[in-house]
């Protein structure tokens, strides 16, 4: 019997589902990252961000609602290999004036997958006229820009220097 062949809509749920579970691993990292962080400004853009996400994941489940389908979770191996490497380099660099730098990359190599999910799931609501999902992704895309923007101010102005 021949599968029935997938389209743009089925695409779009599955990295939803990608996207939101993406969102509860990374609300359950960013404390502990947060807790890791020697600089001040770094624990507070991981404290904000935490806040942040959390309204991410409501919009991911209105997002599903719009859509008529129930907000659930699907493993993201991307996700799970990034916060991985972040844990990993945190217990690496734990005490030493890398810590916070090694921090920021792994946090800034979350936001960047995010960002691109983000956009690629606002071309598509675009593309199968979701019109009102649209401006859910985008407000979610244009705080994780944000955040990105931000981890790299942190970067430049304390992180990186202390650590040299």
């Amino acid at each position: 019997m021949a599968q029935k062949a997938k389209g743009l809509g089925e695409l779009f749920h599955d990295t939803l589902k990608d996207i939101y579970f993406a969102e509860k691993k990374i609300l359950k990292t960013l404390p502990k990252m947060a807790k890791a962080a020697q600089s001040p400004e770094l624990k507070a853009a991981f404290e904000k961000h935490h806040d942040e996400t959390e309204e991410h994941v409501a919009r991911l489940e209105k997002v599903f609602a719009m859509i008529d389908k129930k907000p659930q979770g699907k493993t993201c191996d991307a996700i799970v290999g990034i916060t991985d490497e972040g844990a990993e380099v945190t217990k690496e660099y734990k005490g030493s004036p890398a810590l916070d730098p090694a921090l920021l990359a792994a946090a800034q190599a979350v936001e960047h997958y995010e960002i691109s999910r983000y956009g690629t799931l606002k071309t598509w609501a675009n593309e199968l006229g979701l019109k009102d999902t649209v401006s859910l992704l985008d407000a979610t895309l244009q705080e994780e820009k944000q955040t990105d923007a931000t981890l790299t101010e942190v970067a430049e102005t304390v992180a990186n220097q202390e650590a040299e």
